[in-house]
């Protein structure tokens, strides 16, 4: 029997090669650099969930454009008897950890520029 967790990450740009026409949950990372939170930083920068994950991460994906080139994503594997309730517990243990949801940097908002890539 397949366990639950999250698959390995994989360009953004490649969600709907990988994602699954059924409910799930997804994250999005910064490939490079981190965002400052107001207890910590991470790279996570969206949590998801669709009731096609196809569709609907694609769907994201396509309204953010080239930004996502600098982007990573994975998404929950295995069996989950109610995947929103996956996604509220993810959003919930990120929220108690860094303060807030995880969002993009005000630099990305503005203008779709991206982090610099570490020497």
């Amino acid at each position: 029997m397949q366990t639950r967790g999250f698959c390995p990450w994989y360009p953004v740009a490649e969600i709907e090669d990988h994602a699954p026409a059924a409910p799930g949950v997804f994250q999005v990372r910064l490939k490079f650099g981190l965002v400052g939170y107001p207890r910590g930083k991470s790279a996570m920068i969206h949590y998801g969930y669709a009731d096609d994950l196809r569709q609907g991460a694609g769907a994201w994906a396509d309204s953010h454009g080239a930004r996502i080139e600098s982007w990573l994503c994975r998404h929950i594997t295995g069996p989950a008897p109610d995947m929103a309730a996956e996604f509220d517990n993810l959003m919930m243990r990120f929220v108690s950890r860094f303060g807030q949801p995880p969002s993009l940097p005000d630099a990305l908002l503005s203008n779709g520029a991206t982090l610099p890539r570490p020497k």
